[in-house]
């Protein structure tokens, strides 16, 4: 295996780079991790508003789970700034947020290992769930 392929986290653990698989090749990156964040904020908001839902309650589950404020999340908006920075930015992810469970895209959104892959299918669950009806407590775990 290559050694540059590992790093020693601050545990002393060893740990594998999240862009190479077990064989050592190097995988490519998601896209959507590079995307801007305020590409696909309209798109929540339309989904939900198809179903008589509001932009209000998207920025409130946006808010529980990243713990932005609204003036941060506007600011994340107007930089443009991409999945990965949205995320990595995020004053404090929800502890709750491991109690999200359920299927996106045929997938299972607790069974996904890369953190940021789960954080953003963790997103899109809410999205889903405030767009199928739930109330808004559900939604936030409350």
């Amino acid at each position: 295996m290559p050694a540059d392929r590992h790093r020693v986290t601050g545990r002393g653990e060893l740990a594998v780079k999240p862009n190479v698989n077990p064989e050592g090749i190097q995988m490519p990156e998601h896209r959507i991790y590079t995307m801007a964040f305020s590409k696909v904020y309209p798109l929540y908001i339309q989904k939900v508003e198809r179903k008589g839902r509001t932009k209000e309650e998207v920025d409130q589950i946006i808010c529980w789970l990243t713990g932005y404020d609204q003036t941060a999340l506007e600011t994340q908006i107007d930089q443009h700034s991409d999945f990965r920075t949205f995320f990595a930015n995020a004053p404090q992810f929800h502890p709750n947020s491991s109690l999200i469970k359920g299927l996106v895209c045929g997938v299972r959104v607790e069974d996904v290992e890369d953190p940021l892959m789960r954080k953003i299918r963790y997103l899109d669950k809410l999205i889903d769930e405030l767009a199928k009806g739930k109330a808004i407590g559900k939604i936030l775990r409350c």
